[in-house]
């Protein structure tokens, strides 16, 4: 009997010793809320992996010196940010969709008194815009439409390839015959190019701050992150080299134009200096270029053909809706990823790939481009006048603003209160004690004057001295 008893205060004590116990003691929120902040950031980082189980609340509460009352008052704040789940008699658990990715969830069209989103990275939308209205049309006139309804061609896969190509040369990319896959979007193009280049457990390299897309198909591939330092102009050579060495890692994944979160672009120096670690250091490059053609800075594939892969997409510049993205890169790398050429396309729908086709020839696709570029950058003006001094200096325009706050979590809360939906540095963070800072996508606001009214909120939530 006692050794039965010491074996359970023994597995008790392991049980205790285990519990994930957050800190709460540096935090200005109440504390519940410091609580929520500390589940979300524990998401972010890994410590808490999705259906681990939270522990119970009383536990928490005694080992933390609090109430338990609030200690539940912060699980089910948790819970309505969709971060775990509750199941009485079960307990409380990691939802599979992390914080980061909760940021792709379906959200209801803005209301009167309704949050006005600028948490999610979206193209501006155009209501008066009829391009594909008069697309289907002219397909149905032509009697193609109906074809489209069958698995796509041998010549339309052909034809989109060439209007990829096309498209890519805005980029100053000339593609190899065999340099090109398709794709359903560049999430699906990253998470391809990191399943053929990483055996599970193998560290990458990323931005200090990434892309929640990034952060979620390595959570996926069960691929450790790390973070490679950054400043105004992107990441630093010195610690790329660095790291890559600590590391023994083989692949990096960098945005180079428009970084996002941070809107970093690198200038020619930076990518010179960067292409030269990557061949030093034998580096894979995974380069996700989606926001590249609103920028001007040309992509690091350009210098590192033989060792980069870029992943683009028609879904931050043209439309979102035509899940259509685009693998570059040297036909021998590509073949690591799909040797027929056809797995990565297979859920690409033959109506995506014959309306991107269309526009690219026709020029529409450059149209609503240009539209994009002119809308991103009235909207930046506009961020500069409302914003004043806490509009961040010397960068690029971009779709998305990254401002330095003194509280993060605090300002997204009190941003909230004043019917404003924004993303503290925290969910794009690789490493814990993520910067003070938050993002705020200027183009996820329906119209310019919704914008306005969004940041006067920014603005009334984060006063200045």
């Amino acid at each position: 009997m006692m050794l039965v008893r010491r074996i359970v205060w023994v597995n008790l004590y392991i049980a205790w010793q285990a519990m994930w116990l957050p800190d709460l003691s540096d935090s200005p929120l109440p504390t519940y809320l410091a609580l929520v902040e500390a589940i979300a950031s524990a998401i972010g980082r890994g410590d808490l992996l999705p259906g681990e189980r939270l522990p119970p609340q009383r536990r928490l509460a005694w080992t933390l010196g609090i109430n338990p009352s609030t200690v539940m008052l912060a699980y089910r704040e948790a819970a309505r940010r969709h971060l775990v789940s509750g199941e009485v008699g079960r307990g409380t658990y990691v939802l599979a969709s992390s914080r980061e990715a909760s940021l792709f969830r379906l959200k209801q069209s803005s209301a009167k008194g309704a949050l006005i989103d600028l948490s999610t990275n979206v193209p501006v939308h155009d209501p008066s815009n009829r391009d594909l209205s008069a697309c289907l049309a002219d397909l149905a006139a032509r009697g193609e439409l109906d074809a489209l309804q069958a698995y796509p061609s041998a010549a339309l896969v052909e034809r989109t390839h060439l209007a990829a190509a096309a498209w890519l040369r805005r980029r100053d990319l000339e593609l190899a015959p065999g340099g090109l896959l398709l794709c359903a979007g560049a999430q699906q193009g990253v998470s391809a190019a990191l399943l053929a280049l990483c055996e599970a457990g193998e560290p990458i390299l990323v931005e200090r701050y990434t892309a929640p897309g990034i952060k979620a198909a390595a959570r996926q591939l069960r691929l450790p992150l790390h973070g490679v330092a950054m400043d105004a102009h992107g990441i630093l050579p010195d610690d790329l080299d660095r790291q890559a060495r600590a590391t023994g890692a083989r692949v990096v994944v960098l945005t180079p134009c428009l970084q996002n979160p941070t809107g970093a672009c690198l200038d020619a120096e930076r990518r010179a200096a960067i292409a030269e670690v990557a061949r030093r250091r034998r580096l894979w490059v995974i380069e996700d270029d989606v926001y590249g053609v609103l920028g001007s800075e040309a992509p690091l594939a350009v210098q590192l053909p033989e060792r980069c892969l870029l992943i683009s997409s028609l879904s931050k510049s043209v439309a979102p809706g035509l899940r259509l993205g685009f693998i570059a890169g040297a036909p021998e790398l590509l073949e690591r990823i799909d040797c027929e050429a056809q797995a990565t396309r297979w859920a690409v729908t033959p109506l995506s790939l014959a309306l991107a086709c269309e526009w690219i020839e026709s020029g529409v696709a450059q149209q609503r481009l240009a539209w994009q570029v002119e809308e991103l950058q009235q909207r930046w003006r506009l961020a500069a006048r409302v914003l004043g001094p806490r509009m961040p200096q010397g960068r690029a325009v971009a779709p998305h603003l990254w401002l330095d706050v003194e509280t993060p979590a605090g300002l997204a809360d009190a941003c909230r209160l004043q019917g404003v939906d924004v993303v503290p540095a925290e969910v794009f963070a690789v490493e814990a004690n993520p910067i003070r800072a938050v993002r705020v996508s200027l183009a996820a606001a329906a119209s310019r004057v919704e914008l306005k009214q969004a940041l006067e909120g920014i603005v009334a939530a984060w006063p200045i001295a």
